[in-house]
């Protein structure tokens, strides 16, 4: 394999058609790219300036519900435009930008993403993808019948470690793999009840707004914004919808897996208002040319996550890396911790150097340089946009990746108990779960 070949391997079954997207031919002709930024706090902040990193890029627009967050964007952009409703923006200047940057807490994403779609605007859209199922497929539909460049904010994708370990799965290294497992400590969820009795909204922030289309709702100092909406049904998708499409999206694109048929989630009875604090999540995939017939994927996230098992055991009676996922196949076990550290072979119950395995697959240098690593996937879409290269995570694959995500999410509705998908229909044959693969949208 040659190296230039390095990067088109990792996600050729799964990235979009090699044909460029209607879109991207006229971007083309003029060389720049003209941006509008929906969300610019917190995350948003940290796409704003990596996609403005890019030499090729115009920031046109900003738009946040925050006043502060906006005034703060403003400054570091003052020939850009100003917008606290996406939806003024987007039907005010669409004549003038180029592409769409969608950073807002996930339950925007859709809403968002699928009115600059409808305005034939190339995407990118934070992860997870969505925040219900049957918003996934539909934004994979319009992305496809629109022919439009998309991506799904996944940065650690275009890093050089994880594309390492997809090639090295894929070259069987360990033979095929039957089970993985993968975890995160860390708790976007909430077990305490709902808070009862408002708070005065702020006046720098537009409640409606961040409610967006989703049920109404008193507002709560530190409840919802800035930052805790992570743990909140109606608005995130706990840990496994944070950390766990990071975690994920290796394996899955490593083994090129599509949607699970069978899924448990082991957790506490549900409240209706915030997830699990710890979730245990067990899905059945269908086999494909590089796992057995079936594969077994378990999530463990929350405090003290993983549970001790054998697949852990690593030699010396080494720690687990703080967050990760081990791949175990007929041949040896592959760990992949997250982030920025090298895959590890174990066969037999030691390491085995890989250095022979990566000068073979003509896999570059390996690195451990954040800074270098961190703007590539920013920079892939723009390129994109621009007709200079193909996007690794477009919708047509991060769909899929977010289906499957949200459908361990929607297990922990129904704690201990299988629920089986059906990929066709995109239906579950438990009816009782599936009230869960949509909402109504609220009129805002």
């Amino acid at each position: 394999m040659k190296r230039r070949h390095f990067v088109k391997t990792t996600t050729a079954a799964l990235a979009s058609a090699s044909i460029l997207p209607a879109s991207a031919w006229a971007l083309a002709k003029d060389g720049r790219l003209r941006t509008a930024h929906i969300g610019v706090g917190n995350m948003g902040k940290a796409d704003l300036d990596a996609i403005s990193s890019h030499e090729l890029v115009d920031v046109v627009a900003l738009c946040d519900v925050d006043a502060n967050n906006l005034a703060a964007a403003k400054k570091e952009h003052p020939k850009a435009k100003t917008f606290s409703d996406y939806r003024k923006m987007l039907d005010e200047i669409a004549n003038d930008i180029d592409a769409v940057i969608v950073s807002t807490p996930d339950h925007t994403h859709a809403p968002a993403s699928m009115k600059a779609m409808e305005l034939n605007k190339p995407v990118y859209c934070q992860k997870p993808l969505t925040h219900h199922v049957s918003e996934a497929r539909k934004m994979a539909q319009i992305a496809k019948e629109k022919n439009l460049t998309t991506q799904m904010g996944i940065q650690v994708h275009s890093f050089y470690d994880y594309k390492l370990a997809t090639l090295l799965i894929q070259s069987g290294i360990i033979g095929k793999v039957s089970v993985v497992r993968a975890w995160s400590p860390k708790n976007w969820g909430y077990d305490g009840p709902a808070p009862e009795g408002s708070d005065p909204v702020p006046d720098t922030l537009d409640w409606n707004l961040w409610l967006g289309t989703s049920a109404k709702r008193p507002y709560k100092e530190g409840v919802y914004h800035p930052g805790n909406w992570r743990k909140l049904m109606d608005y995130g998708c706990g840990t496994l919808g944070d950390m766990g499409v990071h975690i994920f999206d290796t394996p899955y694109n490593a083994l090129q897996l599509d949607v699970p048929t069978k899924i448990t989630n082991n957790c506490r009875q549900p409240t209706g208002f915030g997830f699990p604090e710890n979730n245990l999540v067990t899905y059945e995939f269908p086999g494909t040319q590089y796992t057995t017939e079936t594969l077994k994927w378990v999530w463990y996230d929350g405090p003290a996550a993983p549970n001790m098992h054998t697949d852990f055991s690593l030699p010396g009676m080494q720690g687990l890396p703080g967050q990760g996922a081990m791949f175990i196949g007929e041949k040896g076990r592959l760990l992949l911790p997250h982030f920025m550290q090298l895959p590890k072979l174990i066969v037999d119950g030691k390491y085995v150097n890989i250095d022979d395995e990566i000068a073979k697959l003509d896999a570059g240098t390996p690195t451990e340089d954040y800074s270098a690593e961190s703007k590539k996937h920013y920079h892939q879409f723009v390129d994109a946009c621009l007709g200079k290269a193909d996007c690794s995570a477009p919708f047509a694959y991060a769909s899929r990746l977010t289906e499957g995500i949200l459908l361990g999410v929607i297990a922990g509705r129904f704690p201990n108990k299988t629920l089986h998908w059906n990929n066709e229909t995109a239906r579950f044959d438990e009816e009782e779960a599936n009230q869960y693969l949509d909402a109504p949208y609220r009129e805002f």
